[in-house]
This record gives structure tokens, sequence and C-alpha cells, in this order.
């Protein structure tokens, strides 16, 4: 080993004629040979820039080769000891060859899965014939380490010399480039750092065949002076940064876990430990933690720790988040968790303040598909360059018109703690009131009943819905219950339940305004109308007369607010089987309507709609025609023949032919009705589903069952497009095209379609529900038909869609 004494101030080369003196008295003397710098011309390749003048003393034996010292070469020879006066001596690197046991490879971690990234990786590597340069990029916590480690481990015995270093600072690099000058060459172990990084620069650069893995790098520019120095062997990179790499290296991007690696790695790590852990919630938990293989470890390490359930554990973390994001079992790395992992990215992001922000915001809402647009600033450069940077540290991926965020980045961004600077409690709920209003000024000034408007509703939707779920009603803005009213009643137009929608709202406008404001007042009222639309009358009913009680209180009977909770109260009576009740309220309605706001008002035109309906219940045929057609005249002159209204007047009139006996005419207005929905209202739209479903039950009547069956089809298939299946109109269609399968005589597969239906009904609106009854009925009559033979008529008949 090389021995030396540095010299300091007032000490001189006595020190080593003193230390000479003392090797001789152990025993250990040789002899001497002074060296002399030689002129600077003299120097030779290898020479150490402004290396610190020191002298050392070089035993014979201690090194191997040729030592270079200030620039000459010297052979040591047998016996005799080098005294070097002025820089330090180091081996000529250029002539050393590491041994296999000088590589250092980290031992990978339980590895699953990865067989595309690794096989990218290796044709990377295997397409130059010079130095190879690789950037594995992704997430924090995404696994980017265990790939490089398990690509070397794989491929060590290719390489003559295999060296990791971890890269996240250039003190760090410096300090992995001086560990390859001590790795290949011990003796240089005692020099200054500077030194040992520049000579095991030199090594990489004058070897070829040898493999380094610089890990946790955070950009291109931190490595761009080696890799311009070096042009042999292969470096594997490993970085956050997904961008810049351009002309310094290609790139490798990794991805989460697939589900199944994701919950393969989660039990073999438990079970490791607990080898008979009940794993019931594993798939729902790892889905939680975004497939994230950082975050199943850390939590399957806790399972196995503390012997709890995958459910119990989403349970606590839906409960204590801040605490679990930072819970680790006995042992484990606190630095490496949930809730710090993102720790170095977000500080590195410190100089663009705007990209925190978004962050917070981005957290609140769902995990893909969110619109660029809700980010529209006026200082929309400064958006575009905050959204960049966090696409470059992988914590979004943007595209052209979309972001999407992993579920898990949102956790932790929208989980306050007062000790993390990047995680404020002030801040995260600014962002969350912020989603909100952004959200609400979408969709502010349009109309949920309205097609044209529908894209904006849809495109808003799952973002609200995740931000409901994220945040509890006390903390709701009146944004937020006014987008959830609006909501509400897109949903209600598209023949989707919306009950949660409502509910929240009227909590939220009771809380900001009072019981009796009219807003309050206009909530509740839209509650129990998505209550009757999803089947549920009876609660409709009890909500209805007591807001009909509080409206007279505060508002008056003659208020418009106070007609239509009368009229939407006599249409719950209607909806469930009490005519004389819906009738007399109804006429009340309409008397009230025709006073205060006019005979020719859409809401008065509505009203004597639904009279027209109650007289044709009670028998009145004549009645019904006459205010069914005169409300259909009315809208088409007020309203146009296109209006939403004015179609549903002419399916309404349509239905009292067929219920008439007046088949032929029945089917031309229907015909008719569903073309025109088609043209202005869209193929999929509830009405257009709804005037299908009627025509099919008219051809259905008229024995033309195999023109009806492809119509039901086709109606059924288009609520399914709405996202709906529980919808009690969903029901009344599989019962619909059961009835039709009967009567084109098709017993087993009627039986087996009632029988589905009668199963989700009970399950949906209870074994006691008006359609519930109906589909039950239908089930048994056709089982009777099957056993006996017969096929007599005798159903309970089709169920009205509306």
């Amino acid at each position: 080993m090389i021995q030396g004494w540095e010299h300091r101030p007032g000490v001189g080369m006595a020190a080593v004629d003193k230390a000479a003196v003392e090797n001789e008295r152990s025993g250990r003397a040789r002899p001497v040979v002074w060296m002399t710098e030689p002129p600077p011309a003299d120097r030779v390749a290898n020479t150490i820039p402004n290396a610190a003048e020191v002298s050392r003393v070089v035993q014979s034996g201690s090194i191997g080769g040729d030592v270079l010292t200030g620039g000459q070469k010297v052979t040591i020879g047998a016996g005799s000891q080098v005294v070097l006066s002025g820089n330090p001596a180091v081996p000529a690197m250029e002539s050393l060859s590491p041994s296999q046991s000088a590589s250092r490879i980290p031992p990978t971690r339980l590895f699953l899965g990865r067989s595309a990234e690794l096989a990218r990786l290796d044709a990377v590597v295997g397409e130059s014939g010079r130095a190879a340069v690789v950037a594995v990029h992704g997430l924090g916590g995404v696994g980017k380490s265990t790939l490089a480690a398990r690509f070397a481990g794989l491929h060590a015995d290719r390489f003559s010399f295999v060296w990791w270093v971890v890269a996240d600072s250039a003190a760090a690099l410096a300090t992995g480039l001086a560990e390859v000058s001590a790795a290949v060459a011990p003796e240089t172990r005692s020099l200054p750092l500077e030194e040992r990084a520049e000579l095991g620069t030199r090594w990489l650069a004058s070897h070829d065949g040898w493999l380094l893995v610089l890990d946790n790098l955070t950009g291109p520019a931190e490595v761009a002076e080696l890799v311009a120095r070096v042009r042999t062997g292969t470096i594997v990179i490993t970085s956050r940064l997904g961008v810049g790499w351009q002309g310094v290296a290609a790139t490798v991007a990794v991805d989460v876990l697939p589900a199944a690696d994701a919950e393969e790695l989660l039990a073999r790590i438990v079970r490791d430990q607990w080898p008979d852990a009940d794993l019931s919630g594993a798939e729902a938990l790892c889905a939680e933690l975004g497939w994230l293989p950082l975050a199943v470890e850390q939590a399957a390490a806790y399972l196995a720790q503390t012997m709890i359930t995958p459910t119990v554990y989403l349970d606590l973390l839906s409960k204590y988040p801040a605490r679990m994001f930072t819970a680790t079992a006995e042992g484990s790395d606190a630095h490496r968790t949930m809730a710090r992992i993102w720790h170095v990215t977000l500080d590195r992001l410190a100089d663009t303040p705007l990209a925190g922000q978004l962050l917070h915001l981005l957290a609140w809402w769902a995990p893909e598909d969110i619109p660029r647009a809700f980010l529209s600033s006026t200082d929309e450069l400064a958006v575009h360059e905050a959204l960049g940077k966090l696409a470059a540290y992988n914590m979004i991926t943007l595209g052209p018109t979309t972001i999407t965020v992993h579920r898990l980045v949102q956790a932790v961004s929208r989980t306050p703690d007062p000790a993390d600077p990047h995680r404020q409690p002030d801040d995260i709920a600014t962002a969350r009131d912020l989603a909100s209003s952004t959200l609400a000024s979408r969709v502010d000034g349009l109309d949920p009943e309205r097609p044209a408007d529908w894209p904006h509703y849809q495109a808003v939707l799952p973002h609200a819905q995740a931000l409901m779920d994220r945040t509890a009603p006390e903390v709701d803005t009146p944004d937020m219950s006014a987008l959830l009213s609006w909501l509400g009643s897109y949903l209600i137009g598209r023949g989707a339940v919306s009950v949660v929608f409502h509910r929240r709202a009227v909590h939220g406008r009771r809380r900001h305004h009072g019981p009796d404001h009219p807003e309050t007042l206009a909530a509740r009222n839209n509650l129990a109308h998505a209550y009757t639309a999803a089947g549920s009358v009876d609660q409709a009913i009890v909500l209805l007369t007591t807001l009909l009680a509080d409206c007279m209180r505060a508002l008056g009977s003659a208020h418009p607010g106070t007609l239509t909770v009368i009229n939407n109260l006599a249409g719950a009576y209607r909806e469930a089987g009490d005519i004389d009740q819906a009738f007399q309220l109804f006429e009340v309605a309409l008397a009230e309507r025709e006073r205060v706001l006019g005979r020719a008002h859409p809401d008065t035109l509505a009203t004597r709609s639904n009279m027209a309906e109650v007289h044709w219940r009670v028998g009145d045929r004549d009645q019904a025609r006459v205010l069914m057609e005169a409300t259909l005249a009315e809208r088409e002159r007020i309203l146009g023949s296109d209006h939403p209204d004015t179609l549903t007047s002419r399916n309404n009139l349509a239905e009292m032919f067929r219920e008439f006996g007046e088949v032929d005419r029945a089917l031309a207005l229907f015909q008719a009705c569903l073309a025109d929905c088609e043209r202005t209202l869209g193929a999929d739209h509830p009405h257009t589903s709804v005037v299908r479903n009627n025509l099919a039950g008219t051809y259905q009547t008229a024995g033309a069952v195999d023109r009806a069956i492809p119509l039901f089809e086709a109606a059924l298939a288009d609520r399914a497009r709405l996202g709906s299946p529980d919808h009690p109109n969903v029901l009344g269609l599989r019962n619909n095209l059961a009835g039709a399968h009967r009567d084109l005589g098709d017993l087993d597969r009627a039986i087996s379609l009632f029988e589905d239906a009668f199963r989700d009904a009970t399950r949906i609106l209870g074994a006691d529900h008006r359609m519930t009854k109906v589909i039950q009925d239908n089930l048994d009559h056709v089982r009777r038909l099957r056993a006996s033979g017969s096929s007599e008529d005798g159903l309970s008949g089709g169920v009205d869609v509306c």
C-alpha cells in the first residue's frame, strides 16, 4: 500500500528521514531513491492536474506495475523504497484490469414480471457497437433501480466489470467514480476524492466491456461531461426525469406493475413471514395503491408485521391516510415511503411554484382524462410550462388534450401534513375549493336537458364524482353544491340515478342558506324528483309532502316553486298507482298554474299533459284525447315541433292511440316520432329510447313480434350505453323483451330473461315494488304455460318506460 506523510509548515523533509529511521529500527528499512519533479514539457498524458503538493513513500511490492508521479513514469525495483516529491503516486490506469470480484451490483429484491422492459433495455444496449448510454425513467417508486439491478445481475457475465453508483447529486457521482478507481486500483484509496474521481473516469475511458449504472441521476446535464469523455463501455442511468435525453442517451420508460404482478408481489412478501395469511382484499388494495411497486412493498411489509388483512389496511388507509403513507415495518427505510418518495422531485420543482399548485389541484379529480382545458388561466404560458415540468419528472402523463396522474401521487398530494412543506393544510384546502369552483365554471349557464350541452357535463362528471368521494359534505362550498345539483339534473335527463348528487346538494344548500331559503327548497324538490326517477316513489312522496308544507309556509301557496312541488307530488302518487290522489293534486296544480303563469306557459302545459294521462287512467278517454291533442298543438306552436316537450306529447298521444286500439294510427305516429327524436336528440337519447320501446310494444300488439324484438334490444342497448344498468327503466325494458320472446313462442328464453329481471328488480327495488311484482307475475305465468304446454295469453303485460 502507499504510505505517505504530508508536509506541514515547519516540518520539511526531516519528517521523512525520521520515518525512515523508525522503519530501520523496526527492521523494515529499505533503500531510498529520491525523485524530483521533471520539467513540465516531460509530463505524460495521465498526469493529474491541480494535484496537492505532497511527498509520499512508496514501498516495493505494495503496488504492481508502473507508477506515475508528477507526469513521470517510475518503475519500482525489488527491495527498494521510493520517496516521491510533488504530485502523489498513482498507477497507470490504462494497464489495469479489474477482477470480476471487484464488481459491485446491489442485490435485487423480489423481482416479478418486467420482461418487456428488460427486453427493451437489452435491445437498446445491444444496438450500439461503441458506448451505449441508456436512461431508464419513470415515476419515483416505480421500480427503475430494481429493473437496472436485475439487468446488471442477469448480464454480469457479459461485462468485464460492473459498478453501481448512487448518482443523485454531483458529489455522489464524484464519489462513485472515485470508488471505481479504488475498485480497480485499491492502492489509490488514500488519494483525495477529486483525484480518485479523475482516475476512475480515465480508467473507464481507456477500457471497454464494462457496465456502469448511475442510479437516480437528476438529469442529463449531470452526466454530459462524463458521456463526452467516456466513449466505451455501457452506461445505464435511472432517473425520474423523462425528457432532455436526446443526444445523450436512449430511453426506456418504466410504468407501474400489471395488476396480477402487483398482487403476486404483495402475496410473496406477506407469505414470506406469514405463510397462512388471509389476503382477501389484495386486488382492491393493489388497485388503490395504483400498482406502484414501492407502495405495494411498503403495504405488504406492514401487513406481514401487524398480521392484518388487505381489507383492514384499506380501511386504515381511508381513515388515517397521513399516518399510513408513512407507516413502515420495523427495519424498513423510513425515507422510502409513500409519503416521502416524491420529496426529491418536488424539491427540484421548487423554482416553479405553479407546478406544485397544479399538482394539488389535479389531486382532487379523477386520475385519468383530466381535460387540459380545465386549467385555462390568464397566464397560459406559465400553465403549459408547469405542466411540462411535472410531466418531465413523470409526476403526470401529459397528452395533447388530457392529463393523467397516478392515483397514489394524487392521494399523497391531497393529504395534509404540517411537517411537510409540500403538503401544507392551507394549500391543500385552497386547491380543494379551487377544484370545485373550476368544475362548476365549466357547466355554469348550460342546460342539463339540452343534448348539445351534454359533452360538457360528461367531461366534468367523473371529476366531480371523484371530488365528492374525496371530501366530506361539511367542506362543500356553494360552488360545489351548485355543481352537484346541475350534474344531478343532467343524470336524470340521461336516464341515470342521481340521488347521491342531489342529497349532497341539499346538505350544502341547507348549511349555506338555511332550511327555508328558495335554493334549499328547490334542492329538496330535486332530491324527491331523483327518488321518483329511481323508482323509490314512497320515499319521494314522504319528502314532497313535507316539502309542500314548508313551501306553503315559506313561499306561499301561489309561488311557482310551491306549484312545482304540487305537480311533482301528484306525479309521485300517479307512479305509486294512487290515481285518485294524483288527479286531485293535478287539478289544483293546473288551475293555479293557469292563473299564476298563464295557459301557454311551459309548466302549465306540462301539468295539462299530466292531467290528460290521469283522465286516460281513470277511463275518461274523450277528455284525455282532448287535453292531449290540445297540449301537443300548443307545444308545437310555442316551443316548436322539435322541442323535447313537443316530442314527448307526440309520444304520449301515440301511446294513447295504441291503448285505445288504434294500432295503425299509433304505429304511424310512433315511427314519425322516432325519426324526429333520432334526428334532433340523437339515437341514444333517453327520449329516443322510450319512443323505440313504445314502437316495439306497438309492433308486439299488432302481432309483428319479429319486428318488436330488435327494437326492444336496441332500446336496451341504448340504456346500457348510458351506464345505468340498475335504473328502473332498464328493468322495464328487460321485462318487455322477455314478453316479446314469450309471444314469439320461445318460452325457455322468456323464462330466462324474466328470471334475470326479477332477481335484479328484487335487489334494486325490493320485493314489494310494483315493477318487481309485475315481472314476478309474468314469470310465474310463463312457467305455468311451459308446464301445461299451453300458449294462451294472460301476461300482466309490459312496463311503461319513461
